[in-house]
């Protein structure tokens, strides 16, 4: 008689640990979405990087004419406060755009130290083509962003 009640137990406790494991709420999580508040701050920053983007030919008109000194200013300068605006989305953005904001990040501050190193040897070729290569990262960068309606959009309606 013990041992049909140890088995009976048995078969409780297997039919219990079945039904609660197929059991239970299936609460649905809502994919993660921005706040309104980090939608404020990634648009505060986003003019100084599309700023910065514009003035591509400017950046590309200094390499070919060779000025040196006015490549680097403008590197260390708006391009530099780019990527800073770079870097304060980047902690805005979802969880799994995050990583991709971070590389990209990375990849722009590379691309900025590869120009500086070919302004001092007096490399046309490499500055322009790692110039190419940052703007490119700027591009990928804001494509990773939200859409957003601008504020004078907003205004209107």
């Amino acid at each position: 008689m013990a041992r049909q009640r140890s088995i009976l137990s048995f078969i409780l406790v297997l039919l219990a640990t079945f039904l609660i494991s197929c059991g239970g709420p299936n609460v649905a999580t809502p994919p993660p979405t921005y706040t309104q508040d980090q939608l404020v701050k990634i648009q505060e920053y986003v003019s100084d990087i599309q700023g910065v983007k514009e003035r591509s030919q400017e950046l590309e008109r200094l390499i070919q004419t060779k000025q040196w000194v006015k490549v680097g200013n403008f590197i260390h300068g708006p391009m530099a406060e780019a990527r800073l605006s770079m870097n304060y989305i980047t902690s805005n953005l979802l969880p799994k755009d995050q990583p991709a904001g971070r590389e990209l990040v990375r990849d722009l501050l590379d691309k900025l130290i590869k120009i500086g190193q070919a302004t001092e040897i007096g490399n046309t070729n490499g500055a322009l083509n790692n110039t190419v290569a940052a703007f490119t990262d700027i591009d990928k960068f804001l494509q990773l962003l939200p859409e957003t309606s601008s504020p004078s959009e907003e205004s209107e309606a």
